[in-house]
């Protein structure tokens, strides 16, 4: 297919273990219910999951509907501030090789976070949504 670049990685290099085979291609599995699969240190149990949940919801995270992923909305006084916490979770997020999704207009930032290569939330969102709370609140 012209035009297309296609990026290909071991398995073992992915953050979850939640693949399944179709066809040629190893897709993740969108199902969190898999727990005999589940072996890798990113994947969140149930109880952990709902207790880590509880901490993020107070701090002002929401769970994204139709998608397994968390949202938070922040404001800042100018586009400056706005910009210079976008500057310091980048770097993190660079560190971590987890890179958030988000939206920037003004003063105004929106994130959402999931993990991509195993299809939902993974202890990788829970840690980069600390650490953005963290800098949020010392601007």
């Amino acid at each position: 297919i012209s035009g297309l670049m296609f990026s290909l990685r071991t398995i073992s290099s992915l953050p979850c273990s939640r693949l399944f085979l179709q066809g040629s291609l190893w897709l993740p599995s969108l199902s969190r219910n898999n727990s005999s699969k589940m072996v890798n240190s990113h994947w969140l149990p149930p109880a952990e999951r709902d207790k880590l949940m509880m901490e993020l919801r107070a701090a002002g995270w929401m769970e994204v509907e139709d998608r397994d992923a968390i949202f938070k909305e922040l404001h800042f006084k100018t586009f400056n501030q706005a910009f210079g916490f976008m500057s310091r979770v980048a770097l993190q997020a660079e560190k971590m090789n987890h890179h958030p999704e988000w939206f920037n207009v003004y003063n105004k930032v929106q994130i959402t976070l999931t993990t991509h290569d195993c299809g939902g939330l993974s202890k990788r969102d829970i840690k980069m949504a600390k650490f953005i709370d963290k800098i949020a609140s010392s601007m």
